[in-house]
């Protein structure tokens, strides 16, 4: 019974996509300290709990939906295994502790940043994708805050030119990440009645944008080391031949004839890419 329970607020958390985003905050701390002091607990935690808060929050927002999509139809509240009143309260729960975590263990800056991305996230982009598939531009910036929350957890300043295109880079990542995410589900979403990018552009108008979205991904990440973040040669060395690989094999999408695009090798092609270029930061600062 109780690992049941448990299984149904992981789901509800999103645990998967969260763990991510406490990761990303975790990185932007160890980009400003250099080094992964006791520090880095609470913040990451205050990170974690917020945004399980508004993943859980996301299924209230999105119950009715889920319920008419393929992928989402087993999700907690429209299988029945949970109330979307309990769902509401344990989203609420977790949000009031992250936002104190944060407070406490971090700074206000930090927890503002937070409730922002909250905000963000629950209030603007889930209300505009019912509208627009093109949400996913203005709904990308949820991408770039959290590696700002470790950031300023750890003592540094929103403005500086470091942070700042760290942040951009997880911006521009999120736009293809999303973008090819909702083209793998593209069918679950024309069965919802939400809006397509395949109502917008032609199937090979898609793979040409996305394709572009993919480089502007890796040229951003290649980008990062003229800010003064990477140190060691062949550390940029490495991320130069990740971004050529992933050029490689994101040129798939052009040479495809077939309207029925695989976007799947996109997808996790492009999010290896991102935990990379996480790695790539965290062990230059580490060891430099």
């Amino acid at each position: 019974m109780f690992l049941d329970k448990l299984k149904i607020f992981l789901e509800l958390s999103k645990i998967k996509i969260t763990l991510f985003v406490t990761i990303t905050a975790s990185f932007g701390f160890i980009a400003y300290k250099g080094s992964i002091t006791t520090g880095i607990i609470l913040p990451t935690l205050g990170t974690l709990l917020l945004a399980c808060g508004s993943a859980a929050y996301n299924h209230y927002q999105e119950r009715y939906t889920d319920a008419l999509m393929e992928r989402t139809k087993n999700r907690p509240i429209p299988s029945g295994r949970i109330s979307a009143s309990t769902a509401y309260y344990f989203a609420a729960v977790l949000v009031l502790i992250g936002s104190l975590i944060l407070l406490i263990g971090a700074n206000l800056t930090a927890m503002i940043l937070g409730l922002l991305n909250l905000f963000w996230y629950n209030f603007i982009y889930t209300p505009l994708k019912r509208k627009s598939a093109l949400a996913i531009i203005p709904g990308s910036l949820v991408g770039a805050i959290p590696p700002a929350i470790g950031w300023v957890a750890a003592g540094g300043s929103l403005l500086a030119p470091q942070i700042i295109i760290l942040s951009f880079f997880f911006f521009i990542w999120q736009i293809p990440h999303f973008w090819l995410l909702l083209l793998v589900l593209d069918k679950d979403y024309q069965k919802a009645g939400l809006p397509t990018l395949t109502r917008i552009f032609s199937h090979q108008q898609l793979k040409r944008i996305t394709f572009v979205w993919i480089v502007a991904t890796i040229v951003t990440g290649l980008l990062i080391p003229l800010f003064g973040v990477i140190h060691l040669n062949w550390i940029i060395y490495s991320m130069f031949l990740a971004g050529v690989y992933l050029i490689w094999k994101a040129a798939r999408l052009l040479r495809f004839d077939s309207e029925q695009t695989n976007y799947r090798f996109a997808f996790n092609s492009i999010n290896i890419f991102a935990l990379f270029v996480v790695a790539a930061v965290s062990i230059d600062k580490l060891i430099f």
